[in-house]
Order: structure tokens, then C-alpha cells, then sequence
């Protein structure tokens, strides 16, 4: 029951924080903040504690896989965002999600080829997406808009944490990083600042997921090694310092680095 409270409890306020952030500092700092495993991270934690450290551990090497589907959610939904409104960018990219965590799946994976993967995607994804079309002004968000956000991320950890033994590690942690907060804060973004604002969101999103390396860089071989606590606190502190580095890429604080993404 405990578990259950603090999944209710936390995943709202990560996902609360995350919308607000968004509307004081726009869809780029947006983007940046959802590549932080926000509902991964508190996933992993709970797949720890209820199945053991060794399940834990095989999920993160799918979760790292995982999130280079969801860069893939990201190129296709920016990319048709030029050209369509946001509920069949929505479609289309979740189907590309859907088809990659399919193929995923039905091929053996260490954490080394994970982070590999994901890496290219990170740098491939920036560059696909290309420059920005015109901004048009923004939209203020309904009232229902945050709400209805935190709902979705809650219904979601509970959901795939309840049916992750039944699932497997592999699947658990490759469905782990569906990008819930992308479908629910890119659709909100597209509908109210046109595809100039998804784009500059997707875009950060994508060079955000280096925080999830930093993550389960730390996760995966911790797991069983170190107590939970110390385990998770380096991961987030790894996670932390990979945002960083995100964020000097996306706001041009170090040149060559945002030349390393095609920002």
C-alpha cells in the first residue's frame, strides 16, 4: 500500500512540475526537462522494490533500448508536425513507437549496445528535424490542461509497474519510456504555438535523453551491487549532470557542443 501511495503521490508532482516549468521557461526547457526519466526513474525504483534488484536490472537495459524508440516518436512527430495538426502526428508516432518496441523486443540486448543505440539516436534525431518553421503566438492552455496531464503520467507508472512480472524485464523496461509527458505536453505545444514550438520541444526532448543515460549508466550495474538508496541517488545525480550538459547544448552556453547535436 505504501508503494502504492507514493506512486500517487510523486509521479503528479514530477509531472506538475515539469508542465509549469514548461510555461514559464517555453518548449525547449519543456522538452529538456521530459528527457529526465521522470517516470522511468520512479518505475525503476518501484520495479526494484517489488520484483527484486535483479528484474530491475534487466528492465534497465530496456529502458535505455526504450528510449531510442521514443527519440523515434520524436523525429516522427516533428517531422509531421510541418505538415499535420497534432492528433495524427500523435498517431503516427506513437505507431512508430509501437512498431520499433515490437523489433526491440525480439532482439537480445546488453547495456552497452543500449547506450550505443540511444547515443545515435540523440545525435541523429536534432539533425533530422531541422530548422524550425515560423512561431505563431501562443495559446493560453486550458483549464484542464494540468490536471489532465498528471492524471495520464499516474494512470501509466501504476498500470505498467502492476503488469511488469507479467510482462518480463525486457518489455517491461522497453514500454517503460513510452513518452506519455510527450504525447500529452507535445500535443498541447503543437495545438497552441503551431509546429515552430513542437519542434523547438521534440528537439530538446531528444538531446534531454542523455539524462537517461546518465541514469541507467548507473542503474543497470548498480543494481545488486549497493543498497537502493545509493544506487538511485547516483543515478539521479548522474541524470542531473547529463541534463547539464543537455542544457549547455540546447541554449548554446558551449559551441561546440551544441555543433556535436546539430543545435
Amino acid at each position: 500500500m505504501s508503494i502504492l501511495l507514493f506512486k500517487l503521490v510523486m509521479t503528479p508532482l514530477f509531472i506538475g512540475a515539469v508542465s509549469l516549468a514548461g510555461r514559464r521557461w517555453g518548449p525547449a526547457v519543456s522538452g529538456l526537462l521530459v528527457g529526465l526519466p521522470l517516470s522511468s526513474g520512479p518505475i525503476s525504483l518501484f520495479m526494484a522494490l517489488q520484483y527484486g534488484s535483479a528484474f530491475a536490472a534487466k528492465a534497465a537495459v530496456g529502458n535505455v533500448v526504450g528510449m531510442a524508440s521514443s527519440c523515434l516518436f520524436f523525429l516522427v512527430y516533428g517531422l509531421a508536425a510541418r505538415r499535420w495538426r497534432w492528433f495524427p502526428c500523435a498517431l503516427a508516432a506513437l505507431l512508430a513507437f509501437g512498431l520499433s518496441t515490437l523489433l526491440c523486443n525480439r532482439l537480445s540486448w546488453n547495456l552497452g549496445s543500449a547506450i550505443l543505440l540511444l547515443l545515435a539516436m540523440i545525435l541523429a534525431v536534432p539533425r533530422l528535424l531541422g530548422r524550425e518553421p515560423a512561431a505563431q503566438p501562443p495559446m493560453p492552455p486550458p483549464a484542464w490542461d494540468l490536471p489532465a496531464r498528471m492524471a495520464a503520467a499516474t494512470a501509466f507508472v501504476c498500470a505498467l509497474t502492476g503488469s511488469a512480472q507479467a510482462l518480463g524485464p525486457q518489455l517491461s523496461g522497453l514500454i517503460a519510456p513510452l513518452p506519455v509527458f510527450g504525447v500529452v505536453l507535445g500535443s498541447f505545444i503543437h495545438h497552441r504555438q503551431g509546429a515552430a514550438g513542437s519542434l523547438r520541444y521534440f528537439r530538446g526532448n531528444a538531446v534531454g535523453a542523455l539524462a537517461f543515460i546518465g541514469f541507467f549508466a548507473v542503474v543497470g550495474p548498480g543494481l545488486g551491487r549497493a543498497p537502493l538508496p545509493v544506487v538511485y541517488l547516483l543515478a539521479s545525480l548522474g541524470s542531473m549532470a547529463a541534463s547539464g550538459l543537455a542544457f549547455l547544448a540546447i541554449h548554446r552556453k558551449v559551441p561546440w557542443l551544441t555543433g556535436v547535436f546539430g543545435l
